[in-house]
């Protein structure tokens, strides 16, 4: 089941003629969530491949170089005459922003425009997976980042040891993977747990929008797969990053090497460092080494922890 990360817009603030303002794409199995909504978002989604038929927009507050990009995007798929829901999410004052774009077309969608301020700690619950907003520290602002957690996964099948039992591949095989007990034509009944490994953890994935570092990120982010954390500032800035609500990288890779986590990548850079962020990338990897610096189209894949060696699955079922 593949999971990847698409940037599309990296800069803090205003746009650099290297990188857009602030904007992601996590896509999951084919469903497309975009994160914020900078200047020009829609114009990076056509040039790096991200589909305008996406269902949900998730913000993580509104400071202009993270929702500008919201009223071109909504009329552009009004005039391609969308019709499903798209579904808007953010913290405390999304209502008054969507309130504020009223007069500007926002009234006049070809499709339904659902909006649900959310609150730290209360999961969004979809099939599979949930995103959990969680509070950040941004200039008091009501801001938050969002963790993007998969269910458990099935334990491993093994099939060779199905075999040696004389069950045979088919359907069986299916019901003994999904923790059913079987009983065989010949009178014997197998347990599931004979067969199938212990279930096994699903990714996650951390998206902080902008913040000082603090410790709901660290919380949020234990033991993720991919952190994505502001670094607009280099140590030389730490106290304008202080007095701004922002994080230098050193900071970020901090929260990462405290979380845990498999990976982190770094974005929101101020326009000192649109050109060339390698400064950055050194002082978190004194922190912690699996860091890079997103530019805009990075993508980043998101494999499982485990990934290499599962064995195949039932017929008709997925090894996830």
């Amino acid at each position: 089941m593949t999971l990847s990360l698409r940037l599309l817009g990296t800069s803090a603030s205003r746009p650099t003629i290297e990188r857009g303002v602030s904007a992601l794409a996590l896509v999951r199995e084919g469903e497309t969530m975009l994160f914020d909504c900078g200047e020009g978002t829609q114009r990076q989604m056509m040039r790096y491949g991200v589909s305008f038929s996406f269902g949900d927009l998730f913000f993580t507050h509104f400071h202009t170089d993270h929702f500008l990009g919201l009223l071109g995007l909504l009329r552009t798929m009004t005039l391609q005459v969308r019709a499903e829901p798209l579904r808007l999410w953010g913290p405390k004052g999304l209502h008054a922003m969507l309130k504020k774009c009223e007069g500007l077309g926002i009234e006049r969608l070809s499709f339904p425009l659902e909006a649900t301020e959310i609150e730290p700690g209360t999961p969004i619950a979809r099939r599979e997976y949930h995103v959990l907003p969680f509070a950040v520290d941004h200039r008091g602002q009501s801001a938050v980042g969002y963790a993007l957690v998969e269910e458990e996964r099935r334990g491993r099948f093994h099939p060779d040891m199905a075999r040696a039992l004389g069950i045979p591949e088919g359907p069986l095989w299916g019901k003994l993977h999904k923790g059913e007990v079987v009983t065989l034509d010949d009178g014997r009944v197998v347990d599931p747990a004979a067969l199938v490994g212990p279930t096994r953890v699903g990714r996650r994935v951390v998206i902080t929008g902008d913040t000082r570092p603090c410790e709901a990120t660290a919380a949020a982010s234990a033991g993720a797969d991919l952190l994505v954390h502001e670094a607009t500032f280099g140590e030389e800035e730490a106290a304008r990053a202080v007095e701004t609500g922002h994080s230098t990288a050193r900071e970020a890779a901090a929260i990462a090497a405290r979380a845990g986590v498999r990976r982190l990548v770094l974005t929101h850079f101020s326009a000192r460092y649109s050109r060339d962020p390698s400064d950055l990338e050194r002082e978190a990897r004194e922190l912690f080494p699996a860091t890079s610096c997103g530019r805009d189209g990075s993508e980043f894949d998101v494999p499982f922890a485990d990934a290499g060696d599962d064995t195949a699955a039932a017929p008709g079922s997925q090894v996830k």
